[in-house]
């Protein structure tokens, strides 16, 4: 193993302050995730304001079916994640080599495959979910523009998850930051002054994606680090691949399961029409702002939970476990009272039309008191993906948010035709998997397999 050289803006969590490190690690990846959410929030915005209801209807349909295509190929690519910041705490430099341009040469060929399934099964997927024959052709022209810039979003995907692996979160802020500014403008100048339609701000998104995604890459070509990337290395590495795919598999399929299960629950939606197709979209897009400190948090801790076990520092995972279920609790009840208070106005911002306020509001209050379930599942989640148990994750998403889930917003749908019986599915499957995951948590004494392996390896 060659000697380990601690590289520009990367940092071991093996040392020194967890708290610090959680939130210094948690601070440029929220800011970042914010310049991020301006993408999806920035269409909806202008095109509710200048194309009208169905217009943001057409927008917020298809939100679901974008988590789905892409968030499997982006559930493998953070738990790829995992197995490099494993070797990177491990000081294994070799293998972080190999794991890096093999997680490259898979997001090339995923994004390419994403691409073509797509653009080629939209108008079967929205029909399968009911959309409206008023927003059908906005929400197909939309889909379609958005999964041609399918590459650009995977691999922009894979090179933060590099950075972020060896806990460098600095960078991956300022290429949002400026390709959110580029996404902004050309979605005033598209839709705002030339009219082009939905697609536009769809193709608005693609090209700042294909911006950050450009000097990401960049920024590890010209590294002079253990973590610099050759693009004539770029190649499958099988025992490499192997790690990747044991670990990212079922973190794709949990996020998957998730959108599948999401994209019920907009089919339920849709049924009661574009206005509430509208208020419950811009529901998931305050939601989306929201949750980032949770979610920077859960990234953190999947990070610091890696690097501490691939340097066998067990005592010091379960301190971080405390301290980041602890924040994330905390931040997302905060949120969610900021959210109960303004909850009009926040939906206002997306849609003026009284019956789209009404519907977003009642949705918005009936789920947000629950924040706190979500953020602790959300967290535990992160724990033992970071721990290499990916499968414990999506087991529990796969039981208690689709299989449970689905069936219910079905039966309660038919008993209670009203919207509010769709969204009180959140918070009751929410608080399914905070029970599992504790159970697990206190009885499976998952983290005595890592103590026991290397007690028989001394």
């Amino acid at each position: 193993m060659r000697s380990f050289r601690h590289a520009d803006h990367a940092t071991l969590m093996t040392e020194g302050s967890i708290a610090g490190h959680l939130i210094a690690f948690a601070l440029p990846l929220l800011l970042g995730n914010l310049f991020q959410q301006m993408y999806n929030t920035a269409d909806s915005l202008i095109v509710g304001n200048f194309l009208g209801s169905d217009a943001l209807a057409a927008v917020s349909s298809s939100n679901s079916l974008i988590q789905l295509m892409i968030g499997f190929f982006n559930g493998v690519a953070g738990g790829a994640g995992v197995v490099i910041a494993r070797y990177f705490g491990a000081r294994d430099i070799p293998r972080v080599q190999k794991a890096i341009h093999t997680m490259l040469a898979f997001g090339i060929a995923a994004g390419l495959l994403l691409t073509a399934v797509g653009v080629s099964v939209t108008p079967i997927l929205l029909r399968l979910m009911g959309t409206p024959p008023t927003v059908l052709p906005q929400s197909i022209s939309y889909f379609r523009t958005y999964f041609f810039g399918s590459l650009a979003f995977v691999l922009y995907n894979i090179c933060m998850g590099i950075l972020q692996a060896v806990g460098d979160s600095r960078h991956p802020l300022v290429y949002l930051m400026i390709s959110s500014m580029i996404n902004v403008t050309l979605d005033l100048l598209f839709v705002g002054v030339f009219r082009w339609g939905v697609a536009s701000a769809a193709a608005a998104t693609a090209i700042s994606q294909v911006v950050s995604t450009l000097l990401c890459l960049l920024r590890l070509m010209r590294s002079e680090r253990d973590y610099r990337v050759n693009l004539r290395a770029i190649r499958f590495d099988r025992p490499a691949l192997r790690d990747i795919l044991r670990n990212g598999v079922p973190a794709g399929l949990s996020n998957s399961i998730i959108s599948i299960a999401n994209v019920v629950m907009q089919s339920n939606i849709n049924a009661f029409g574009a206005a509430a197709m509208a208020g419950c979209g811009a529901h998931m897009k305050i939601e989306g702002f929201a949750f980032l400190p949770i979610t920077c948090f859960n990234m953190a801790l999947t990070t610091f939970v890696s690097q501490n076990l691939g340097a066998k520092r067990y005592d010091r995972v379960k301190k971080g476990v405390r301290v980041g279920l602890g924040c994330a609790v905390a931040i997302a009840e905060a949120i969610a009272l900021l959210i109960f208070t303004f909850s009009p106005g926040l939906i206002g911002l997306f849609d003026r039309n009284p019956e789209v306020i009404a519907f977003g509001v009642m949705h918005e209050r009936t789920i947000v008191p629950f924040y706190f379930l979500l953020a602790y599942s959300h967290c535990m989640a992160a724990i033992f993906r970071g721990a290499g148990k990916s499968t414990v994750s999506m087991l529990v998403m796969a039981i208690c948010w689709c299989a449970i889930r689905v069936p219910y917003v079905t039966i309660a749908t038919r008993l209670f035709p009203v919207l509010r019986a769709v969204s009180w599915g959140y918070p009751i499957t929410w608080s399914l998997s905070a029970v599992v995951f504790t159970l697990y948590y206190s009885r499976a004494n998952w983290m005595h397999g890592f103590e026991r392996r290397d007690a028989r390896r001394a």
